[in-house]
């Protein structure tokens, strides 16, 4: 057995911790920029209090507040610009995924300049970045537990991750206070995308002893806890299993990666603009029907996880799930066409190739055809 094991990030778990911000961010810099989206951390009041903690600490701090669902590299560009020209040197994010894949951009950008899209490609490469503070107020991309920042090229639509050690975050506070107020549709599909991304990882073919353990604790708590806090939003202990759940995804994927259930999504998600989780949702039958020879183990082990038996059992049991929290949709309701097919079987070999070769089931350009067909 041998295998290499390594995630450098400072995680803060716990009801309440979300005060400790204002502290973590002078440990860490003298003024910082606060990442978020436009309408969500204003109305919890989260931005409210976070400006408070920094000015009782000191702190000066500038808002980039432009942030959309599936982040535009011109967006982390323009905040990147920001960060520079007012000196700021911690980056905090607080909101979704979105908040904090941008604000994991601006910080790296901030510090190396250039075409950010060289870096997501891998043409070029850096270890710099300012330090990031995330504060996840949705619990599903796990991106406050990797060093993974997905964002979208609007003139490409290219939806691809830089990925880099630098933007691991410095300090990740969860708090699952901060989650309780989801709408029951955004619950959903932030908790399916956790789901997928611990089982994403759990059948990589990079995966290994430490992403397998974690990997399983986090699809349990999945499943389990998605299911008691969308039937009982005041589920306190529903919420914590659920936040670590995310986390525990993010860690997953940074070292065993994503597999071809995301690889797939990417390209409709960056065609389109759609919700990630529900595009997820739209693929998962006919990509995981497709996947389960080339595990069978894994698959049963999942399977009993989700209350079957054995990988007979699995089909049944996700599109049970799928349909218990509302997300039985296709890729056609989204807007995809027989038309697109091709351009995002193309895009998926150009951007996520790597999650299509750590699938158990290595797909070729016609089999992605085919699968999204089927979804569609």
């Amino acid at each position: 057995m041998e295998f290499q094991y390594y995630l450098p990030v400072n995680l803060v778990f716990g009801k309440g911790k979300s005060l400790f911000i204002g502290e973590k961010a002078a440990a860490l810099g003298k003024k910082a920029m606060i990442v978020t989206g436009g309408s969500s951390t204003k109305r919890s009041g989260l931005l409210g209090k976070t400006g408070e903690q920094l000015r009782d600490k000191n702190i000066p701090y500038v808002i980039f507040d432009k942030v959309t669902p599936n982040p535009l590299t011109t967006t982390v560009l323009e905040g990147a610009a920001i960060a520079q020209a007012e000196g700021c040197d911690v980056v905090i994010a607080l909101g979704g995924g979105s908040s904090i894949d941008a604000a994991k951009g601006i910080a790296f950008q901030a510090v190396n300049g250039d075409d950010i899209n060289d870096y997501i490609f891998g043409r070029k490469s850096s270890d710099k970045a300012l330090p990031i503070i995330a504060v996840p107020t949705t619990c599903g991309t796990g991106s406050e537990g990797n060093g993974f920042a997905v964002m979208t090229n609007p003139e490409s639509k290219d939806k691809k991750s830089l990925r880099c050690s630098a933007i691991v975050p410095a300090c990740s506070i969860i708090d699952p206070l901060l989650m309780a107020t989801m709408p029951k549709d955004i619950l959903a599909s932030v908790g399916f995308d956790a789901l997928c991304h611990n089982i994403d990882g759990y059948i990589s073919s990079i995966a290994q002893p430490m992403t397998d353990i974690l990997a399983l604790e986090g699809a349990r708590l999945a499943i389990n806890c998605l299911k008691k806090v969308y039937a009982n939003p005041t589920d306190m202990e529903g919420w914590e299993g659920l936040c670590l759940a995310s986390t525990l995804g993010g860690m997953v994927i940074n070292t065993a990666g994503v597999t071809a259930l995301h690889g797939m999504e990417h390209p409709v998600s960056g065609l389109k603009d759609v919700v990630h989780g529900r595009g997820l949702a739209a693929l998962a039958p006919a990509v995981f029907e497709e996947s389960i020879k080339g595990d069978p183990k894994k698959f049963t082990i999942l399977s009993r996880l989700l209350g079957g038996r054995d990988e007979n059992d699995f089909m049944d049991k996700i599109n049970e799930l799928i349909h218990e929290l509302k997300l039985n949709t296709t890729l056609g309701d989204m807007g995809i066409k027989n038309d697109d097919v091709d351009w995002l079987a193309e895009n998926c070999m150009k951007v996520s190739a790597a999650s299509i070769a750590n699938h158990p089931v290595v797909f070729s350009v016609e089999d992605l055809k085919r699968i999204y067909r089927k979804a569609i």
